[in-house]
C-alpha cells in the first residue's frame, strides 16, 4: 500500500508540473463544432460562440494509447463485459452500479464541500443515508425512486475547474482513457477520499473492486464506444471533443 501511494505521489508532482507549463487559449469562432478541429466550439446563452482550443501537444503519442486502447477494449474489455451481460441481467446490473456509487460518497461529499457547496452537500449526505439504509447498503436508490432526491456528481478535477484551473494538456492514457492535467491530478486525489483502499490494504482486492465497477458501468451503456467509431470520420479526436465537452458540462453544473 505504501509504495502504490508513493507512485501517486511522484505521479501527482510530474502532473502538477507540466500543469503550469501549459495554457488554454479561447477565441471566437463559428456557431457548430468540427469534430476533427483541434477546438471544441460551443454557444453560450448569448449565442456568442466560443472556441476552446484543445491543447493536444502530444498527438502522436495519444493516438498511439488510443489505438492501444481500442485493441484492449475489443480483445478483452468488450468479450468480459458481453459475458458479464449475459450471466447477470440489466436490473441487477443497474442495482450493482447503485452500490458503487453508493459507496463512492465520500468522494462527491468531499468535493462538495471544497466547492463550498452546501446544497450539493445537503443532497449527497441525505441519499448516503436514504440509500445505506432504506435502500439497503445502496443497492436500491430509493433516494431517487421514492423521495425525488437525483445524484449530484463531484470530483476534484470539476473542484480544481471551478477554482479557476485551466484543463492544461491533453492526455490519453493507457486503460485509463481521456484525461488531461487537470482531471489526472483531481483522479489521483480522490483515490485518497475512496473508502476502498481503507478498508482493504490489498492490491489485488481493490484492482478487482475498480475493475468490476468498470465492467459494470460499461455494461449499463454497451454502445457509447461502438457509436462513437461508428459515426466518426475520426475516433480519437472525436472521443476528444467529447470528453472535453462533457467535463465542460460538469464543471458547469449544466
Amino acid at each position: 500500500m505504501k509504495t502504490s501511494r508513493y507512485i501517486v505521489i511522484v505521479f501527482v508532482v510530474f502532473i502538477l508540473s507540466s500543469f503550469f507549463a501549459v495554457s488554454t487559449n479561447m477565441a471566437a469562432q463559428k456557431k457548430y463544432p468540427d469534430l476533427l478541429s483541434d477546438g471544441v466550439r460551443e454557444t453560450d446563452d448569448s449565442d456568442e460562440s466560443v472556441d476552446i482550443v484543445i491543447n493536444d501537444p502530444l498527438e502522436p503519442m495519444n493516438r498511439a494509447f488510443f489505438q492501444f486502447n481500442d485493441f484492449f477494449y475489443e480483445w478483452l474489455l468488450k468479450p468480459v463485459t458481453d459475458g458479464y451481460m449475459w450471466v447477470f441481467p440489466l436490473e441487477l446490473r443497474e442495482s450493482f452500479g447503485n452500490f458503487f456509487l453508493n459507496l463512492a460518497t465520500p468522494v462527491r461529499l468531499l468535493n462538495s464541500l471544497l466547492q463550498g457547496d452546501l446544497e450539493k452537500t445537503g443532497v449527497v449526505m441525505k441519499r448516503f443515508l436514504i440509500n445505506s439504509t432504506l435502500g439497503v447498503y445502496g443497492f436500491a436508490d430509493i433516494a431517487d425512486v421514492e423521495f425525488g432526491i437525483e445524484p449530484k456528481y463531484a470530483d476534484f478535477g470539476q473542484t480544481l475547474g471551478k477554482w479557476g484551473l485551466g484543463e492544461g494538456i491533453y492526455f490519453c492514457w493507457p486503460v485509463v482513457g481521456p484525461s488531461n492535467v487537470r482531471d489526472s491530478v483531481g483522479l489521483a486525489a480522490d483515490s485518497y477520499s475512496h473508502p476502498i483502499p481503507y478498508l482493504y490494504d490489498n492490491f489485488t482486492l481493490n484492482a478487482s473492486y475498480y475493475s468490476a465497477n468498470k465492467v459494470n458501468n460499461l455494461s449499463l451503456h454497451p454502445n457509447a464506444y461502438e457509436d462513437l467509431k461508428r459515426y466518426s470520420v475520426d475516433p480519437y479526436a472525436a472521443s476528444r471533443q467529447a470528453y472535453y465537452e462533457y467535463r465542460k458540462a460538469v464543471i458547469s453544473n449544466k
